[in-house]
């Protein structure tokens, strides 16, 4: 006797369809829904069911099929032993009609289904499932309005989509919309684990791994890779693993800033056959999976591996890095689709996230402050900081250029000041891991010339009076400061003069630790004008006879005394001072307020001036 034909093979994700509403995974509020409304007998004539690929969107329509016609549903759902339960399954039943709206989208074959709506079938229930209807043409969809709103009493409409948003209002109005949502990756890891040991497949131990980030929270993907996987082997399962290799290796050279080792990668992906834009999609969804991985781990459908792994590497590139690596690929992805040769695009968007110092874009120079300031944390706290890369570019103390005045000036707002003439700094709450370099004097040295007639305001050509001081202020010396000095000093007055020391009161203490950084422009004035040096004590009003703040020791919170007036006033940004030196928006009234960007830069690089 001949050996019969044996039964043709069938794809895993055809063969391991749901048929029970249970047995639908991640769907639990459209499965519970649909089960007890053929329950209780409160069915809708029609229904919407939207969400991405691979779902169980078709699937959940014909178990909702089988259910009304079966003849001996338990609590909702199909037996699947029935005749109409195995038509419906084999695809052969009389009273399940599907159309696919993406080869069928003319008014034609929509009048056809709707003129075919009124007819009696077989079973109870007469069931219409169309997929893909955001295809449909408008005529179409406008030619099924009327019976979708008021079809025959028999008839139930399934409408399945990926798009809803392009399903015209009218038609989305009279159905009762479904969200299907992606699988998370424990749940696909679970699935394909029951599928390999119900089919008795042979599996390397990475395969489920591997099968879950390929399918990307779509379960018939998944299915479809670890098929995939199974017919070739170990030689398919190397050759599927080889693209996360190469994606993994990219990440991992932007987070250790190395760029050769990115285009080295990136070379032998795209020498292997793989499209730049491919590749730039497969990177791109990497950081995006790191990126929830830091935030909302519960959204990341990648398995636990894969979560740890993606959460390591967004931690070592930091928040801002991450953010700006995915928006450079976003872009690289519109601009590789007219380029001459793909890979250009995307190799400049990979140099450019591996070296910040090639990008000369505000972002690029935010994240070059921003890694300064983590390696400043580093430096200080004596071991490597939270999102800091292992080993990068700046040494421990950079020798020179940007890198260095930027490390100076985070310093001076992180490290607490020099000691001063009044007081140093217990040896024990030092920081002996940062090499601190000495502030600047808090005002140069006043070089004053001597002149040949009597000073002018002092009648005897002794030290000036109060009242000396005032007249002097009012006529000349406040008008010949520079914009941000005139704008900080204008709210202040003279109030007493013992000697060669003047006290100047101001509106309070924010007001007055902001003066100090130029006090020593101001004594220039005076002591020009005078012909002596003149000292100055400013004060809060209010506290004219307290000395016991000094003179040259700004208050905890005040701006750092290190910086040079000339420099501060050459930048143009400073607080009450436009691109002229005039004064425009008035003072800055707390040092705790919000910097912009620009702001931070030009605070990080002194000396630097906005174009």
């Amino acid at each position: 006797m001949a050996d019969q034909p044996s039964r043709p093979h069938q794809s895993l994700y055809r063969r391991y369809r749901p048929q029970r509403f249970e047995e639908v995974r991640g769907q639990a509020h459209v499965a519970l829904a649909l089960r007890n409304a053929v329950r209780d007998s409160h069915v809708g004539h029609a229904y919407l069911f939207s969400g991405p690929r691979g779902t169980g969107k078709t699937s959940t329509a014909r178990i909702l099929a089988k259910a009304l016609n079966c003849a001996s549903p338990l609590d909702g759902e199909p037996c699947g032993i029935c005749t109409s339960c195995v038509e419906v399954t084999k695809g052969a039943s009389l009273d399940v009609h599907e159309l696919d709206a993406a080869s069928n989208n003319g008014v034609d074959a929509m009048r056809e289904l709707v003129s075919r709506a009124a007819l009696g079938t077989p079973g109870r229930w007469k069931v219409y499932i169309v997929d893909e209807v955001h295809m449909l043409s408008a005529p179409a969809s406008n030619a099924m309005l009327k019976t979708l709103e008021e079809p025959p009493g028999h008839v139930v409409f399934v409408l399945a989509t990926t798009d809803p948003h392009k399903v015209l209002p009218t038609v989305r109005s009279r159905t009762q919309h479904f969200e299907f949502h992606l699988l998370s990756g424990p749940l696909l890891a679970e699935l394909l684990t029951h599928v390999g040991a119900d089919a008795g497949l042979e599996l390397e131990s990475d395969a489920i791994d591997l099968a879950v980030r390929r399918g990307n929270g779509s379960a018939r993907d998944a299915l479809s890779a670890l098929d995939q996987m199974v017919a070739a082997g170990a030689t398919g399962l190397v050759a599927l693993d080889d693209s996360a290799a190469m994606i993994d290796e990219v990440v991992e050279a932007m987070c250790e800033r190395d760029t050769g080792r990115a285009l080295v990668a990136l070379a032998e992906g795209t020498g292997a056959g793989r499209e730049p834009q491919h590749v730039a999609a497969e990177l791109l969804e990497h950081l995006r999976q790191g990126f929830l991985a830091t935030l909302a781990p519960g959204l990341v459908a990648l398995p636990e591996a894969g979560r740890v792994r993606a959460a390591d590497q967004a931690h070592r590139l930091g928040r801002p890095g991450v953010v700006r690596a995915m928006e450079l690929l976003g872009q690289a992805q519109i601009d590789m689709r007219e380029a001459l040769d793909a890979r250009i695009g995307l190799e400049v968007a990979v140099v450019r996230l591996t070296s910040p110092e090639a990008d000369a874009s505000p972002a690029a120079l935010l994240e070059r402050v921003e890694h300064l300031e983590r390696r400043l944390a580093e430096l200080e706290e004596g071991h490597p900081a939270q999102g800091s890369p292992t080993s990068g570019p700046e040494p421990a103390a950079p020798a020179s250029g940007p890198a260095r005045a930027a490390l100076g000036a985070l310093r001076q707002n992180r490290v607490s000041p020099p000691p001063s003439d009044h007081g140093a700094p217990d040896a024990e709450t030092s920081h002996p891991a940062v090499a601190v370099q000495p502030a600047l004097p808090a005002h140069p040295a006043v070089a004053v010339q001597p002149i040949s007639a009597a000073p002018s305001g002092a009648a005897d050509g002794g030290p000036p009076s109060r009242d000396d001081l005032a007249k002097a202020w009012g006529d000349k010396v406040l008008a010949e400061l520079k914009g941000r000095a005139r704008a900080l000093y204008r709210a202040g007055r003279f109030v007493s003069a013992d000697g060669a020391t003047a006290v100047f009161a101001l509106p309070d203490e924010v007001h007055r630790s902001y003066c100090e950084v130029c006090r020593g422009e101001v004594e220039a004035a005076l002591g020009a004008h005078f012909g002596l040096p003149v000292a100055l004590r400013l004060v809060a009003e209010g506290n004219e006879g307290d000395s016991s703040t000094p003179s040259g020791s700004p208050p905890s919170g005040s701006p750092p005394s290190g910086r040079d007036p000339g420099m501060a006033q050459s930048s143009g940004r400073d607080a009450g001072m436009g691109p002229a030196g005039d004064d425009q928006t008035g003072m800055r009234d707390t040092p705790a307020r919000v910097m912009s960007v620009e702001d931070r830069l030009l605070r990080a690089f002194p000396g630097a001036e906005e174009v």
